[in-house]
């Protein structure tokens, strides 16, 4: 079982109720998110955030430059996605140094998203990496995983992007196993079939969030 951070009464939260959604490229957590919103809950998206800190003028910007230098900083002064992914998956050592520039500006980022969703009866933190990063599993009260079969994802990201079949096999690979996501995990969605379905399993896991997130009576 993972190390999140302990569920408290809310009268002494600082922060919302806080679930980890989580799971390999293509497996859903965006329609998930989405659907999560649409009952309510915040939703922290680290993958925006982390996009937004590399756009032109972004914070991370000028760190990576002076790190890796400019050939990987597009003429507009925006991180180059694409060769950045093909350093990464070749060098170990450079996916680090990058990981070790975005994830503490990422996590402060996320901290004060999360602070700010007291208006909602949740949170939930998107995060591809949640069960590899500590820092941030201690956000979160339970973890939340969304799969599919390897066959499903390559369709998915194939669909919604210009990479290739082999491309999309080498991020699978570098990713933690199915196996090991769901040894961590509190909740599981299979997303294999349909919308509806999926709407209807995010709907019951709403209740029960917010079943979890009432106040403790001592």
């Amino acid at each position: 079982m993972k190390q999140t951070g302990q569920p408290i009464p809310n009268a002494l939260r600082t922060v919302p109720f806080c679930i980890g959604l989580t799971g390999g490229i293509g497996c859903g957590k965006s329609t998930v998110a989405r659907l999560f919103a649409a009952q309510g809950a915040c939703i922290i998206d680290t993958d925006a955030i982390a996009h937004q800190l590399t756009q032109p003028g972004g914070v991370a910007i000028p760190t990576i430059q002076a790190a890796f230098g400019a050939a990987f900083i597009t003429p507009a002064g925006m991180l180059n996605r694409s060769k950045m992914r093909q350093l990464i998956f070749s060098d170990a050592n450079a996916k680090r140094s990058l990981e070790a520039i975005l994830h503490p500006l990422i996590l402060e980022t996320s901290k004060a998203a999360l602070a700010n969703c007291t208006h909602a009866p949740y949170a939930i933190l998107m995060a591809p990496l949640l069960l590899e990063s500590p820092p941030f599993l201690q956000l979160v009260q339970r973890v939340l995983l969304v799969e599919c079969s390897e066959e499903q994802q390559i369709i998915r990201v194939m669909q919604r992007s210009q990479l290739d079949e082999s491309e999309i096999r080498a991020i699978i690979a570098q990713q933690i196993s199915p196996a090991e996501r769901i040894a961590q995990a509190d909740d599981i969605l299979i997303n294999n079939g349909s919308l509806g379905s999926l709407e209807n399993h995010v709907f019951a896991l709403h209740g029960k969030y917010l079943t979890m997130n009432k106040p403790i009576s001592i």
